[in-house]
């Protein structure tokens, strides 16, 4: 029997949706240690997905991806809500993949699942989450392997983005997802969201860069919370993750009043809902929270500086 924890991650923004300089998305990212995805895996004669009626399909597509032909049966222990902006899709397609590889010896990495399952084609964040964790930057792809702005889901043979930077985030700095009762952008939807609202203007490029390169890095490597908020806070105001935010009712009003509670930084992950906030005071952000969103879910977390654990039990 093999047991898969996946992690699940905060996409804090893609970097350049303009493209000028032959390369597009490029991101910054946090792998976290709660949500997570729990599954069991062991040989079978066919195909055989249980547990969450959100994830099933897709992890039985990628088992027959990888390898076609034959069985695996998993069984699905935990797992989170797709289309919330923590990354359910690929953490639950990699852990089916590995899970077939692993069991069939195929000797894949991460990398080499997501390549032949189609995942990564803009963002390399949540793969490089699952392999190594920690705070991820990640190159992007060149336009002309693209030919157009496009999220993952219809990047399908584009290779994962590179990984530019892997960086351990502090452990003791408390993380609170607070996800409203919505979904996010995805499918058609969200394909037509990139074409309407690329390219986004190159200034917006540059200044996020600029944060990125000279506030937010910094301030990580210095364990310096209150900077490492404010470039946080900054990137909801620019380029494609302004566009993001907009797009989603109440998110700006939500983020505004938990940044009243005192937390350094609070921002949307990815099309959202999910807002996250790190903040040394995760009470306050949760009471608030509560007091403006009905039925809404908060889950207090932290960074983990791990990928996926895969073991034999």
């Amino acid at each position: 029997m093999l047991r898969i924890r996946t992690p699940s991650r905060i996409h804090m923004t893609l970097i350049d949706m303009n493209g000028s300089l032959g390369r597009v998305d490029g991101g910054i990212g946090l792998t976290l240690e709660d949500p997570c995805i729990l599954l069991e895996a062991k040989p079978a004669d066919t195909v055989e997905v249980s547990g969450d009626p959100e994830l099933n399909e897709r992890m039985r597509k990628a088992c027959e991806t990888i390898l076609p032909g034959r069985g695996i049966d998993i069984r699905i222990k935990k797992s989170y809500w797709n289309h919330i902006g923590l990354g359910s899709g690929t953490q639950a397609a990699l852990a089916a993949g590995m899970a077939m590889s692993t069991i069939y010896g195929l000797g894949l990495t991460p990398r080499d699942v997501a390549a032949k399952i189609g995942r990564g084609g803009t963002s390399g964040i949540g793969i490089a989450s699952f392999e190594h964790g920690g705070f991820i930057l990640d190159g992007g792809h060149r336009m002309d392997a693209k030919n157009a702005f496009l999220p993952s889901s219809f990047s399908k043979g584009v290779p994962p983005a590179p990984l530019i930077l892997q960086r351990d985030f502090p452990e003791d700095w408390d993380i609170v997802l607070v996800i409203p009762p919505a979904r996010g952008a995805y499918d058609v939807y969200e394909k037509d969201m990139f074409a309407k609202l690329c390219p986004v203007p190159l200034h917006d490029v540059e200044r996020l860069s600029h944060v990125i390169l000279m506030q937010m890095l910094p301030a990580l490597v210095e364990r310096d919370m209150e900077t490492f908020g404010k470039a946080v806070n900054t990137i909801q105001e620019l380029g494609f993750k302004k566009c993001e935010v907009d797009l989603q009712p109440g998110s700006r009003d939500l983020i505004e009043a938990i940044k009243s509670t005192g937390a350094p930084g609070v921002g949307m992950s990815s099309f959202g809902p999910t807002i996250y906030a790190i903040t040394d005071q995760p009470s306050k952000v949760e009471a608030e929270a509560k007091r403006l969103v009905k039925n809404c879910t908060v889950i207090k977390t932290r960074a983990r500086n791990l990928g996926a654990e895969i073991t034999e039990v």
